[in-house]
């Protein structure tokens, strides 16, 4: 092996990307995103179905950059080392629809995999909880992955399919800058208070996201492929970034806490920013999301990095979150956070219909991976 690639292959390794997330989702925090939430796959996509008025919570609608910096990274990473493959397989309406549950679970924890870690390294309690749950659902999904669970092999496509969700996201950031100069009450929208109104300027945030995407793509860093690969074949390579990334962001928690007046960190369970502390809501909507990532193959984050690479299934599941948060926000399937109202503390957590929805979509979760694995897998 050359130098140069030796060189590559240390750079572009899951230490040295959960390194760069670890570092920069604190400073996105400091730059102006919500607490906590200085990168979270789940709560962009739906921000940016509110920034589409696909949902009518006026809160969280903001078209965020990070995401259109994640797949053009993974997309710039493909082509750069010419892996860049437009392909597509099977069940696509399966797939959105576990696009569709994926999002509902997350919005019932309140956040997507690399957001329980962030919110662990800033002293949210309530994150250990949500990734017990996303650990447990792994596993439920890791008994039909050893049953043969599949559906169905990519093949090669015509480019337009590879393409589609990079020249999408790129029309949207477009109309981002230009519609605000176009008149006044035309879509995107853009949250006045709350989570979506918190933002880091517009050209930090896509640069982060494209620095990620590059690194992402090139070190297939991604969550639920960490938990995956130790349990199946004691694989812990993914796993290392996981690490890394949980103490460089809690190291920049604590440095960005001594050097500006604001709080970065606070161990608790109650009142964590953009949170909830109903212990057993916050676990099952993780089992549910930690279930479908699996049967769908990969975190939201590595979707949008397959979608990158001109992978269309991946393109498919990340249309079923954005429909899925459209879903959440108009039928109140989402959980609410906890607050402080007159000095008391007032839990939130999901409505009945987000309980409810949960429950159907593990169950439904559950059939796709019967239906779909050993002798009752068809086709």
């Amino acid at each position: 092996m050359s130098k140069g690639k030796k060189l590559t292959k240390a750079l572009f390794n899951p230490i040295v990307t959960g390194t760069i997330i670890g570092v920069l989702a604190p400073l996105l925090v400091h730059f102006g995103n919500p607490p906590n939430m200085g990168i979270c796959v789940a709560c962009f996509e739906r921000d940016m179905a509110g920034a589409m008025g696909l949902h009518r919570a006026s809160v969280v609608q903001y078209f965020r950059p990070e995401i259109i910096g994640f797949v053009l990274g993974a997309f710039i990473a493909a082509i750069v080392w010419k892996e860049w493959k437009s392909r597509t397989g099977s069940a696509p309406l399966v797939r959105f629809s576990l696009g569709v549950f994926a999002m509902i679970g997350a919005l019932v924890f309140l956040g997507c995999p690399w957001r329980a870690l962030l919110r662990l390294a800033g002293g949210d309690l309530n994150a250990v909880i949500g990734l017990l749950g996303l650990a447990a659902g792994v596993v439920l999904g890791i008994g039909f992955l050893r049953r043969g669970f599949n559906l169905g092999r990519a093949r090669p496509s015509m480019p337009a399919t590879g393409l589609m969700l990079p020249v999408l996201l790129t029309a949207g950031l477009l109309l981002t800058v230009l519609v605000p100069k176009i008149g006044e009450g035309l879509a995107f929208f853009s949250s006045q208070q709350g989570p979506g109104s918190q933002h880091a300027p517009l050209l930090i945030s896509l640069f982060i996201g494209i620095l990620v995407g590059v690194f992402a793509q090139r070190s297939r860093f991604c969550t639920i492929g960490a938990i995956r690969d130790t349990l199946i074949i004691r694989d812990r390579r993914l796993l290392t970034g996981i690490i890394a990334l949980v103490i460089t962001a809690f190291a920049t928690n604590l440095l960005l806490s001594v050097l500006t007046d604001a709080t970065y960190f606070r161990l608790s369970f109650a009142a964590q920013p953009v949170a909830h502390s109903s212990y057993l809501w916050n676990f099952a909507g993780m089992v549910l999301a930690g279930l479908a990532f699996v049967l769908s193959g990969g975190c939201p984050g590595r979707q949008l990095f397959l979608s990158g690479e001109g992978d269309g299934d991946a393109a498919v599941f990340v249309l079923g979150m954005i429909a899925g948060a459209a879903l959440a926000h108009n039928f109140g399937l989402a959980a609410i956070p906890d607050r402080i109202v007159e000095g008391s503390l007032i839990t939130g957590g999901p409505a009945l219909p987000g309980m409810v929805a949960v429950g159907l979509g593990i169950v439904f979760c559950l059939g796709v991976g019967f239906s779909c694995s050993g002798k009752y897998r068809r086709g």
